[in-house]
């Protein structure tokens, strides 16, 4: 049966518009209200008519039982005896408008009454105080009836009881009562009706204006849908109202940010996220795809203000995870690295071949055996400089690709005599690449300029401590940007580069405290890097 009920609830809800539901819903309202209305109407009656109707009987009562030719007649009177206490009763009723009165003696056994049958019974109630010599009024059952009844006592000039006047009224019935409030209760449901009705279509409109037309069935499909889609997509979206707090995250951003479960309502400040996360998610996105370090993942995120014409309900942001892609950036950054050092070597091998050719040409054999050992030397001298120091094979080989470079680029990498490296597992020699060709790459891009470009690396191991050096003497770091240049996305170069700046720094960083190690960076003639990482 409540599966029954319920899919006719929801049957009835599909098919009555929103203005349809809330004028039932309001004339629900109405009746119950009305209904009320009806008890405390009727309740009020009944109070108003005992009120009344008490005292018009009391009054009746006193001021026949102060008639002095009653007070005479009725000690010695029997019932059906006589005829001037019946005209007496008679014409006090008459006068009052009341239902009934009834004498009796000082037993309270009636000597007369409008009833004739009650004519020697008892008019004595319980709760009647008129035995104690006081006027009482109450309620009494009379066949059946509810009777309001008054009794007061008759006495004598000693002040002595010698008889009871009783008189009364019957309750109304609930129909009569109804019947007295019906013209009031109708205006009122006439009223109530046409002000729920007018409220009902008002509300509703404005109702529908707010929701775009849709009704509460379409709304609750939408949310659905939403719902769906939030926890359906693989980008994570998040929603700051204007005072930063949470309105709405889907899994797939509390679990990018970091984020606790509980999180949706909750402000930023609250939730203590990351500066870099506050500032992605409150400022004003100059730019698509602004790329963040969290945690070890970059994350790009897009944000978009959203604003009615009167007010400013936040934004709301999508981001996704390019963890992978950066990694992939990364090593094709490392092919393009090991293609450039190859070409600067073919195009450093044909100028030489050029000039041997030259010089046998001219039949300068003695100067092209100088000019081949002299070649061979220097070729050598490289490689011997950096294997005597370097012992470790990834960043031997890096080094020597990174001097091919520097050398097109006329640019003199040095590595200093006192380095020493050994041999490491595979981890830190893949977290020293890192390290070792992001400074590099910053030393030589901030040297282009200058009219003798020189950079010199130094590396050192001790006691499981690695720490490397590298110093240029380009033109330094500015002041302002010295506590800048480790943020995440932060880049002195072309913003507008094709993959984005400032992540080289911020890796690593990230690589050398995951390392229990640091990188600090100081202006010595030039920017100095120092870097440290624990094996």
């Amino acid at each position: 049966m409540e599966i029954k009920a319920s899919r006719l609830g929801n049957v009835f809800a599909h098919r009555i518009s929103l203005a349809g539901q809330y004028l039932i819903l309001q004339l629900l309202i109405i009746a119950v209200v009305l209904a009320g209305v009806v008890v405390v109407s009727l309740t009020q009656s009944t109070n108003n008519f005992e009120k009344i109707e008490g005292r018009r009987s009391l009054s009746a009562a006193e001021s026949l039982a102060s008639n002095p030719l009653l007070r005479a007649l009725i000690p010695s009177a029997a019932p059906e005896m006589g005829s001037a206490l019946p005209a007496m009763a008679e014409t006090t009723r008459s006068i009052s408008g009341l239902q009934f009165v009834i004498l009796a003696d000082r037993y309270g056994t009636v000597i007369t009454s409008t009833y004739p049958d009650d004519v020697g019974t008892s008019i004595l109630h319980p709760e009647s105080k008129v035995e104690e010599g006081r006027g009482w009024t109450g309620e009494i059952t009379r066949n059946g009836n509810h009777v309001l009844i008054a009794q007061v006592p008759v006495l004598d000039d000693t002040g002595q009881m010698v008889g009871i006047v009783s008189a009364g009224q019957s309750y109304p019935s609930t129909r009569e009562l109804i019947q007295e409030i019906a013209p009031s209760a109708l205006s009122t449901l006439i009223i109530a009706v046409v002000l729920g009705a007018t409220g009902s279509v008002m509300l509703s409109r404005r109702v529908r204006r707010q929701t775009r037309g849709m009704e509460p069935r379409e709304i609750a499909e939408l949310f659905e849908h939403r719902e769906a889609l939030l926890h359906g997509v693989k980008e994570g979206i998040i929603s700051v109202s204007p005072d930063s707090r949470i309105m709405l995250a889907n899994d797939i951003a509390i679990e990018l940010l970091q984020l606790p479960l509980t999180c949706v309502g909750q402000t930023l400040t609250e939730l203590d996220v990351a500066p870099q996360v506050t500032r992605a998610l409150t400022t004003q996105q100059q730019q698509p795809d602004r790329q963040f370090l969290i945690g070890e993942r970059v994350v790009v995120f897009n944000r978009m203000p959203v604003k009615t014409a009167r007010k400013d309900l936040g934004s709301v942001t999508t981001f996704r995870d390019r963890t992978e892609l950066t990694l992939l950036e990364q090593e094709l950054g490392d092919s393009k690295a090991t293609a450039d050092m190859l070409r600067a070597q073919t195009h450093e091998f044909a100028n030489h071949l050029h000039a041997i050719s030259g010089l046998i040409q001219l039949q300068e054999y003695e100067e092209v055996i100088r000019f081949i050992d002299g070649v061979s030397f220097s070729r050598s001298k490289v490689f011997e400089d950096v294997s005597a120091h370097i012992q470790e094979p990834t960043i031997a080989a890096l080094l020597i690709a990174k001097a091919s470079v520097a050398t097109e680029r006329g640019i003199l990498l040095e590595v200093s005599k006192d380095s020493r490296l050994g041999r490491g597992d595979e981890q830190i020699a893949r977290d020293l690449t890192t390290v070792v060709g992001n400074l590099i790459d910053n030393a030589m891009d901030a040297v282009a300029e200058m009219p003798k470009p020189k950079i010199m690396l130094s590396v050192h191991e001790a006691d499981n401590l690695i720490t490397v050096r590298v110093s240029d003497n380009g033109p330094g770091i500015a002041d302002d940007a010295m506590k800048e240049i480790f943020t995440q996305g932060f880049s002195t170069k072309d913003a507008t580069v094709s993959g984005g700046r400032g992540f080289g720094l911020a890796l690593s960083r990230l690589v050398c405290r995951r390392r229990n190690g640091d990188i600090t960076a100081v202006n010595d003639h030039g920017a100095q890097f120092t870097a440290t990482l624990r094996k």
